[in-house]
């Protein structure tokens, strides 16, 4: 075993800390400091950058990871269903990269007991709804930032998708959250409307935003290059947000 390695498990006032992440991860991570900061929340975060309002959240690292895992997993079900269409492979993605599967994932490897956040800010269920996905997605930042793109498919190839997803259950399942939400507002006598966000004008890129309103608050929002995959991912945040409360 390498020096750097025995000095971070054994001698390094963190080594109990790199132990926990070790078995988490299968193998002894570099940059520690990224993985402290993917399982930081905004709300124990402080500002770094007081003119762009930037604080050390793993927020940043969570927009990565969520790159980098949709990329994984697209590749995945590429190759595992060579005959299918691409509205099929969309929807399979979308089913495992769920908020709702994300934070299942995310309690099964244990990650609720590594994250770090406010307790003062996060008394309402509906903001914790998104807090132990959003963590998952930054972890995924975090791994390829500190070992690279190889490893870190790896990573969630063997250490997250063989032993956690049923890829062929999820197939049978419906996870359509667009229809299940608007059938609870119909049977609550709520009203829906999902919106699209003006981006920002700086920003030349295609990607949509839409916000979820009941009754006229904003309850969920989605970004995707697709406007329809945009409504579903707010649609899924705002259902993930009222079963929680």
């Amino acid at each position: 075993m390498p020096i750097s390695r025995i000095y971070k498990l054994h001698i390094s006032s963190e080594r109990e800390y790199i132990r926990a992440l070790r078995n988490l991860l299968g193998f002894v991570p570099g940059n520690v400091r990224l993985y402290r900061m993917a399982f930081r929340h905004k709300s124990a975060a402080i500002v770094i950058n007081e003119n762009e309002s930037a604080k050390n959240s793993n927020e940043r690292l969570e927009f990565l990871g969520d790159a980098i895992l949709g990329s994984v997993v697209a590749t995945l079900l590429f190759k595992k269903y060579p005959f299918k269409g691409e509205g099929f492979l969309t929807e399979m993605r979308s089913k495992i990269v769920s908020r709702a599967n994300l934070n299942i994932l995310a309690r099964k490897l244990g990650l609720n007991e590594l994250i770090e956040y406010d307790m003062r800010v996060m008394t309402y269920p509906h903001r914790q709804s998104s807090l132990l996905g959003d963590a998952f997605e930054a972890l995924i930042g975090a791994v390829y930032l500190d070992k690279g793109y190889e490893k870190t498919q790896r990573f969630i190839l063997t250490r997250i998708i063989a032993p956690f997803v049923d890829i062929q259950q999820l197939e049978n399942t419906e996870m359509n959250f667009k229809s299940r939400l608007i059938e609870w507002c119909q049977q609550n006598n709520k009203e829906i409307q999902f919106v699209k966000v003006k981006n920002n004008e700086e920003d030349h890129s295609r990607l949509f935003t839409v916000d979820v309103l009941i009754d006229g608050e904003v309850r969920g929002t989605g970004q995707d290059y697709n406007k329809k995959n945009a409504e579903k991912i707010a649609a899924e945040k705002a259902y993930e947000a009222l079963a929680a409360q």
